[in-house]
């Protein structure tokens, strides 16, 4: 018996690193799964419709249940389509994993448009249509059953977007916009059963290799590891994690962490309006428990 009994699950960018093991725990955990990947590059150009093939291959070689989507989730009718082949192949939908993504590292000050959109486009808007379209069918299954309908959401933010990455101002914004729709979302949803979390994930992928290596270490404990991510995912995919809704984690190997949003970590008031020298003259008030350097974002 496995926490995912009889739930059926999307997985967006399932076909290599934390998607691919994500859809591969889900299916042991006993989830139906739909592995979308349109098999792109890590800076998103072309396609492949082998990497999910192969992990469905994986899935049902091991005796779990799975097909292979190749839409493009950035587009509305793509993530109809996804949405849509699970409902018709497994007769519903539980579970939307939210994880593809791609990179185009540039600073700021000599990024492109086409660098800036193609990146928001993948990661804001990815995540926005698949949800959108689940959200659509659960909301109406709500309403024609009269009661909850006990589904999960899982984005994918980053620690770049929680904490500030030089040189992925693309990345960080639209990461940053996934941890705050995650909370929009949750609020949304939970009055139909819909609980919707985001884990912020350290892992070894081809997004992060230049980062952390592309060799995973020959023996101990591998704290970059994929299958770490994937256990948080199941976790909050599954009844069991109820009633965690809008929440984030930071997780990676051993760790995980849940994080806490923006909250004043200083304030000053004033009982008249304020004038710039008021402010100037309180500057160390303020800042009495804050450090006014920008801070370093250390992966």
């Amino acid at each position: 018996m496995g926490v995912l009994d009889g739930k059926v699950a999307v997985v967006t960018g399932a076909g290599r690193g934390i998607g691919r093991a994500e859809a591969t725990l889900l299916a042991v955990e006993g989830a139906n799964v739909v592995v979308n990947d349109v098999g792109g590059a890590v800076s998103g150009e072309g396609s492949d419709q082998r990497p999910a093939q192969d992990v469905v291959d994986e899935i049902t070689a091991a005796g779990g249940t799975a097909s292979a989507n190749y839409d493009d989730i950035t587009t509305w009718k793509g993530g109809e389509n996804l949405v849509n082949q699970a409902i018709e192949t497994y007769g519903g939908l539980d579970v939307v994993v939210n994880n593809a993504g791609i990179l185009r590292d540039k600073m700021g000050f000599n990024m492109t448009e086409e660098e800036w959109d193609a990146v928001i486009n993948v990661h804001l808007k990815g995540h926005f249509i698949p949800y959108r379209h689940a959200a659509a069918f659960w909301r109406q299954k709500a309403k024609d059953e009269g009661e909850p309908v006990g589904a999960a959401v899982v984005n994918t933010s980053s620690e770049a977007g929680l904490h500030g990455s030089a040189g992925q101002l693309n990345y960080g914004a639209a990461k940053a916009g996934i941890a705050a729709m995650t909370i929009i979302e949750a609020r949304e949803m939970e009055r139909f059963g819909v609980r919707v979390n985001a884990i912020s994930p350290r892992a070894r992928t081809r997004m992060t290799e230049f980062m952390m290596g592309a060799e995973s270490p020959t023996e101990g404990f591998d704290d970059m590891a994929v299958e770490h991510v994937a256990a948080l995912t199941a976790w909050l995919a599954s009844d069991i994690s109820r009633p965690v809704s809008g929440q984030v984690f930071v997780v990676y190997g051993g760790y995980i962490g849940v994080m806490q949003g923006w909250a004043p970590a200083g304030t000053i008031t004033t009982d008249k309006p304020w004038a710039v020298d008021d402010i100037e003259s309180r500057r160390d008030e303020l800042f009495a428990n804050r450090d006014t350097s920008v801070p370093q974002f250390i992966p």
